[in-house]
């Protein structure tokens, strides 16, 4: 049975609500505020006003190592040897510089993220492209086709009357505002519904690590946030440990109240005889029984142990190098084994982009679309073009890119593209080649060489062949 636009809306907000408290679940540990774990609700009761959680935040460290290394630089066309201008132009007045890796962070911590797609007031030659955090937006997937079918995007607003909940629902045909007035779902009258007729949802969905039968993406801390927990609740204990380490205990027999006193005979404080800065008494060990008994220091290595071992265990699952985790060797490591330990970092990153890309791809098709009122079917084969994921040194990049160029292997532009500048730098850098082969080209023809153009060495004349000598007389 088709769903009207209500029931559509009334359905979406209902599965969004369901998955919401994960959402900020998992956004709450990549903020370093979740609460503490494994700990006996009486003993954190007991201690809540003495004892603050030491956060690791692990969970942070494994997104960022991998969103640091997804970053657009262009979009081509098939068969075309240069990415195209105007989707990058478009993508710049977007500040999708920014948003795309707001969006790529989302997608990791929280599994997805949203792209929307739409019309700029005043400027149909550039649609508007904005990247949504899943905490307000929601997506349903065709069962059949795997594309989006009805997404809501929902927001609130402070006003006199107080607070005022909106509502977007895209459809294939059609976006249409709502608000809630007294608990019901009414269309906004500011915002007439656009029949926009399109035939698709204007929103793709950035998912991190889809599966066939979860397109919405799974987080990345799925696997780390249980090992960090762990690690919170070790480096909370040490913290708790280490306030009876700093201050070993203490056992005082035959001494009362009276005994503790200072130096003029004046009782100390509690505080002052459990830290011991001075005790002084007139009894001894020999006539009234007097003793003091310090309890030996507890050593903090087997808490320093197993963080580290929790710590070898996050970067095996997230891929990471153990430099990363702090952990070091007495050696430092060599630049070679450097790269190596990153290989699987590398390869994780290189998966995000392929799938990332594909978004990307989709979005720009349907950019197109707004744009030229038409489907480009050329759009279809669109590429998206990625900084390198690796992490070479430039020596070995500049190397290995200008090898391939004089081999003639690649051309100017590629190696340019290889050596790691941006689309930008590139248009810049081919327009100073122009003006350079110009500007040549006219003092070729004014005939104004300079000495090294013309093969003359600076400080040299040409070789003019010296007088020979005349033979002298015969005696």
């Amino acid at each position: 049975m088709e769903r009207t636009d209500l029931q559509w809306l009334i359905h979406l907000i209902k599965c969004h609500d369901r998955e919401l408290p994960e959402l900020r679940r998992l956004n709450a540990y990549y903020e370093g505020t979740q609460p503490l774990s494994y700990m006996a609700p009486e003993l954190q009761a007991e201690l809540q006003e003495t004892v603050r959680q030491v956060v690791i935040n692990w969970p942070r460290l494994v997104v960022d190592s991998l969103e640091e290394r997804l970053d657009v630089e262009g979009f081509r066309f098939p068969d075309e040897p240069d990415s195209d201008r105007e989707l990058w132009r478009i993508w710049q007045a977007n500040d999708m510089d920014e948003q795309s890796q707001q969006g790529h962070l989302d997608s990791l911590v929280m599994g997805r993220a949203y792209v929307v797609i739409g019309t700029r007031a005043g400027d149909e030659s550039t649609p508007l492209v904005t990247v949504e955090s899943p905490l307000d937006m929601y997506a349903e997937f065709d069962p059949q086709t795997r594309e989006v079918r009805a997404t809501v995007k929902r927001w609130s607003d402070e006003t006199e009357d107080g607070r005022v909940e909106h509502a977007t629902l895209m459809l294939p045909n059609s976006n249409s505002w709502w608000l809630k007035e007294k608990g019901v779902w009414v269309e906004d009258p500011d915002h007439p519904k656009d029949e926009h007729n399109i035939g698709e949802v204007m929103v793709e969905v950035l998912a991190n690590r889809p599966r066939l039968k979860c397109q919405g993406g799974v987080s990345e801390l799925t696997d780390v946030i249980p090992l960090s927990d762990a690690a919170c609740k070790i480096a909370t204990d040490m913290m708790v440990s280490a306030e009876y380490h700093a201050t070993p205990r203490r056992v005082a027999f035959g001494f009362g109240e009276e005994d503790f006193v200072d130096a003029n005979g004046r009782r100390v404080s509690a505080f002052s005889r459990i830290i011991g800065r001075m005790w002084a008494t007139e009894k001894n060990r020999k006539d009234d029984g007097a003793d003091v008994v310090q309890f030996s220091e507890a050593s903090l290595s087997n808490f320093h142990e197993t963080i580290k071992q929790l710590a070898t265990l996050v970067a095996s699952l997230a891929g990471m190098p153990p430099h990363f985790m702090g952990q070091s060797t007495d050696n430092p490591a060599s630049a070679d084994a450097i790269r190596s330990a990153e290989t699987r970092l590398v390869k994780r990153a290189e998966r995000r982009q392929r799938r990332a890309g594909g978004t990307w791809e989709r979005v720009n098709r349907k950019v197109m679309r707004l744009r030229d009122g038409v489907w480009n079917d050329e759009a279809r084969s669109l590429e998206t073009i990625w900084r390198d994921a690796s992490t070479p040194t430039v020596a070995q990049v500049a190397d290995a890119a200008v090898k391939k160029f004089v081999a003639k292997i690649v051309p100017l532009r590629q190696t340019r593209e290889d050596l790691g500048y941006t689309q930008a730098q590139i248009v810049r850098m081919e327009a100073l080649d122009r003006e350079a082969a110009q500007d040549a080209m006219q003092r070729i023809l004014a005939g104004d060489l300079g000495p090294l153009e013309t093969g003359v060495k600076p400080g040299f004349e040409e070789d003019t062949p010296e007088p020979v000598p005349e033979p002298a007389d015969a005696a």
